[in-house]
């Protein structure tokens, strides 16, 4: 089968790593280990199992972000991705939100033909969860959000999509762009020898300029602080404490449930 794949990827602080917000409401990364996003890892895991079920023919990785991106690029070639493309962004990178990565995204795709979107669902930095939505809208592509299940149907693609309310199944028909829940793939391993052959994969960096968008962020980040320090944890002797003490904090009225 003649189809190619689009993952979109990010590269984050590594989620191992605690972050806390500085005395001016900014995340100082400086020193930090940073990794590839871990939603963006099972989408690149689930974009090569279906390249190896013959139900795609080629895996390409995508990134907006400064050189300093490479790292998470080469990191998903290392995984299994044929080829990936470094849009260099220079100094607008710490000011791109979810609508101009998606507009990169858009405008990159009209220099190459591709078949499939698939990307995590969201950003460990940001949580936003907007870029594959909006892509998909510029695209006029159907779309299918927080994907737990993806297989090929046909001409089209079976999708598994689930929260907290519960699932459903969806069939998009022809090209669509799918997020990756975590639920999606278990990333593989990356061995040392597939490290080294991704350094002889292809790279392309194409300069941000040349696409002619405006990168103007449309949002704004308003207040940055930690979050409120969890109070200890109390003891019951039994269980009728236990339903008192729920009682008493109105746990059920809080969940909507009726006590």
């Amino acid at each position: 089968m003649t189809l190619n794949i689009l993952v979109p990827v990010k590269r984050v602080v590594d989620a191992n790593v605690r972050v806390r917000v500085a005395a001016n409401g900014s995340i100082d990364t400086a020193g930090l280990k940073m990794s590839l996003n871990p939603f963006d890892e099972c989408a690149i895991e689930k974009a090569l199992q279906l390249r190896e079920s013959g139900a795609a023919s080629k895996v390409t990785v995508v990134t907006c972000g400064t050189h300093a991106s490479q790292d998470v690029l080469r990191t998903a070639l290392a995984m299994g991705a044929d080829d990936a493309v470094l849009i260099d962004t220079a100094t607008a990178t710490s000011t791109l939100d979810s609508l101009a990565v998606a507009r990169l995204l858009d405008a990159h795709m009209a220099t190459r033909a591709y078949g499939l979107v698939l990307c995590g669902k969201q950003a460990i930095d940001g949580d936003i969860g907007g870029v594959a939505a909006m892509l998909a809208a510029l695209l006029d592509w159907p779309q299918a959000l927080n994907a737990g299940a993806l297989s090929a149907d046909g001409t089209g693609w079976s999708v598994i999509c689930g929260d907290d309310t519960g699932t459903a199944t969806w069939r998009l028909e022809g090209p669509a762009v799918i997020s990756a829940d975590l639920r999606l793939a278990d990333p593989r391993r990356v061995t040392l020898p597939s490290i080294v052959k991704a350094k002889q994969k292809p790279l392309a960096i194409v300069d941000a300029a040349t696409l002619a968008i405006d990168l103007t962020p449309r949002s704004h980040i308003v207040k940055l602080r930690d979050p409120p320090v969890r109070p200890p944890g109390i003891k019951v002797a039994d269980s009728a404490a236990l339903i008192a003490a729920l009682i008493e904090r109105r746990v059920f009225d809080q969940s909507g449930v009726p006590a």
